[in-house]
């Protein structure tokens, strides 16, 4: 069957992987995450760490709402498990259960601690009681064009850090692709261009009205979000599950 093409393939549907997600395709750069469904975050009764959330925030709803901030920049999401990685003349190409194949330039390896499926590539691990991929401080492994994020990149074990290190990567990642710096900022009518300055790479400036537009468009989709208790429940460990049966 034919390849599907993208700039940008993230394994791994975590706060990292949809957090580089989130970065890479706001920069124009066609990103897709294949996620099997397994984010650790899922059996978090309660998040209570995660910064801008007073009172806490359901884990699982975090989740959703980074999936569709992902969506909204262009980011697409594909429900499925990441079975190898092979290496290419020009990048990659990643097989799945399905039988699926992607053709990527870049891949982010964002899973928890599977490494199995970079078996093909001549990719360094450590072992430190669990499997990790060995990354310089920006992610960077030891396959060109292969980067890893989060948990896998031996990095703590806290939702914010996971998120913090998938966006790192994702500008690293533009960054060794020679693009130009990449603020992601949006600022008001006139902050660069009334200095005489260009609006730099990843920025844009809006005017009052665009402004109000989009603030009532975040409080809507808040409102809606926040409205009443997530439906979802929090997903117990395995070993638990084994053990009642």
């Amino acid at each position: 069957m034919p390849h599907e093409t993208y700039d940008v393939l993230i394994v791994g549907g975590g706060v990292a992987g949809r957090s580089a997600g989130v970065f890479t395709a706001r920069h124009g750069y066609d990103t897709v995450v294949l996620d099997a469904g397994g984010s650790i975050l899922r059996r978090n009764a309660a998040l209570e760490n995660y910064p801008g959330f007073p009172a806490g925030v359901d884990a699982r709803l975090l989740l959703e709402m980074m999936r569709e901030q992902g969506e909204r920049a262009g980011c697409e999401y594909k429900e499925t498990e990441v079975t190898g990685v092979e290496a290419t003349d020009d990048g990659f190409v990643t097989e799945t259960a399905d039988g699926d194949r992607y053709r990527s330039r870049y891949v982010v390896a964002a899973t928890k601690n599977a490494t199995d499926y970079l078996e093909p590539l001549d990719v360094e691990l450590r072992e430190r009681g669990k499997t990790f991929v060995e990354t310089d401080e920006k992610g960077r492994t030891t396959v060109d064009g292969l980067y890893a994020a989060g948990r896998l990149a031996g990095k703590p074990h806290q939702a914010v850090v996971a998120a913090g290190h998938g966006a790192e990567v994702a500008v690293t990642l533009l960054e060794d692709d020679d693009r130009p710096f990449y603020h992601d900022w949006v600022a008001p009518e006139g902050y660069f261009t009334g200095r005489g300055r260009e609006v730099p790479p990843g920025c844009e400036e809006i005017d009052e009205d665009e402004r109000e537009r989009r603030e009532a468009e975040s409080l809507s989709a808040m409102r809606e979000y926040f409205g009443e208790p997530y439906s979802d429940e929090p997903e117990t460990h395995p070993s638990v599950e084994s053990d009642d049966e």
